[in-house]
């Protein structure tokens, strides 16, 4: 878009010529003339010093995760992240890195890329990767899109335990594609409704979309859910936390053909909601349907090893028609820090924190279960799980947070049947006194009902 601005007399006159005006201020005729030159009542100035008080005075009235146990996760969790995350991104080289276009400059930036699409595809057991995503929320969206292209099909059935604002991005991206979404709701156990999938899947499917572990941190057997789909000629994409990877087999061996999900919690803080970044991964035989970039490694003419942007399928680069995707960058700094976090954790380290996770989460979970008027709902789950309230969980938040303590994530907001129930979050991060603290604070307030 231009940024013209006519700035001499025959320009302006040229301007309102065009519009059919005989001065500037008939342009602003439409405003009332009380709202056309607003007197801003602003306070005097302030000192660099004095500025930087007033910001901290107001950042300390946040309820901070450093000073606060938190149980909210919900899709951005509360990791440990090790220094040299930081210390590895805020590299001049690193953090001012543009899009790669020119290998012969940048080596380093494709290096760290080519590195990041590798340990995706180690983690999720799928055969590529691309160079990421803006998020889960687009990855999912994309998946879809691209299950549509692989299949040329037009229905997508969505599991309702699949993120929600996820769902919502995706019929976003998907609104006047005449693209059919059907979602399939959750059984006793908190997994997918089997019967139900088989029912709405269909000659017309192009994906079966689940989330692993879902929304309401249920762990649920994904071979069945990918039978179904490939029954029918459908794919099977699935939404992974990360971590639980590092415990959990990856979906890849389970026979999903995408596998996308967020990376947050590889080495990024929650940071009220992003910058995040978006994993993608998918079956060798899909490459050319894959949105997005994807570094690839070869030999210079001296036949060493270089590093270059292999596959750009998106609109910029080529014909809108023949384009994957209109995804304009991919999230390359999230993304370093999310290689620098699994190579720093090694294979060993990720499982250790899964397994904190997964144990933390049971003790609370086996703790809130016993108190009188808690209900643990569902089977088997992670590090999140679903509890029913004797009281309104927007009660217990409140009461929790008078004590100091960060609560859950009220369901009733995306699940009315679930509208006295609470989705707690333990992670690596929670120690044995936070936990026991939430344990009594809960018990607490199931007396005082």
């Amino acid at each position: 878009m231009s940024s013209y601005i006519p700035n001499t007399d025959a320009d302006r006159r040229e301007m309102l010529e065009t519009l059919g005006l005989d001065s500037l201020q008939e342009l602003f005729e439409a405003i009332p003339p009380e709202k056309r030159y607003p007197h801003l009542d602003l306070p005097p100035p302030l000192s660099e010093m004095e500025v930087k008080e007033l910001l901290r005075g107001l950042a300390e009235k946040n309820a901070d995760l450093d000073h606060h146990p938190c149980f909210l996760g919900a899709g951005a969790y509360h990791h440990f992240v090790p220094a040299v995350v930081d210390h590895i991104i805020s590299r001049g080289e690193f953090y001012t890195a543009y899009t790669p276009y020119q290998p012969e400059v940048s080596q380093g930036t494709l290096t760290t890329i080519y590195e990041f699409q590798t340990m995706v595809c180690q983690l999720t057991g799928m055969d590529v990767a691309n160079a990421s995503m803006y998020d889960g929320a687009t990855g999912v969206a994309e998946a879809g899109l691209m299950a549509a292209r692989v299949t040329r099909r037009y229905g997508l059935v969505v599991a309702s335990t699949l993120h929600p604002r996820y769902r919502q991005v995706l019929r976003t991206y998907t609104q006047g594609m005449g693209m059919d979404i059907q979602e399939v709701g959750y059984g006793e156990d908190g997994g997918v409704d089997l019967r139900q999938a088989d029912q709405l899947l269909g000659a017309g499917t192009a994906a079966l979309m689940v989330q692993y572990p879902n929304f309401l941190g249920s762990l649920e057997d994904l071979q069945p859910l990918s039978e179904l789909a490939n029954r029918v000629g459908a794919l099977l994409a699935v939404c992974v936390d990360p971590v639980a990877l590092g415990l959990f087999r990856p979906p890849g061996e389970q026979g999903a053909d995408i596998v996308v999900g967020e990376g947050q919690s590889l080495g990024s803080p929650p940071s009220y909601g992003g910058p995040y970044v978006g994993l993608f991964a998918c079956r060798q035989k899909y490459l050319r349907q894959m949105p997005g970039r994807l570094v690839g490694m070869t030999t210079d003419t001296d036949g060493r090893r270089g590093f270059v942007l292999t596959f750009q399928p998106r609109e910029q680069h080529i014909r809108r028609e023949k384009a994957t995707s209109n995804i304009c960058t991919n999230e390359a700094l999230v993304a370093l820090a999310a290689a620098t976090h699994l190579a720093i954790m090694g294979k060993q380290g990720l499982r250790q924190v899964a397994e904190l996770c997964y144990h933390k989460a049971h003790y609370a979970a086996d703790g809130i279960d016993a108190l009188p008027g808690y209900e643990r709902l569902f089977g088997q789950f992670f590090k999140e799980f679903v509890i029913r309230t004797p009281v309104s969980p927007a009660t217990v938040n409140a009461l929790l947070m008078e004590r100091g303590i960060i609560g859950g994530y009220r369901l009733e907001r995306d699940y009315p049947q679930l509208g006295d129930c609470l989705l707690l979050c333990v992670t690596e991060m929670n120690t044995k006194e936070e936990i026991d603290s939430l344990l009594e604070a809960l018990r607490e307030i199931g007396d005082s009902r």
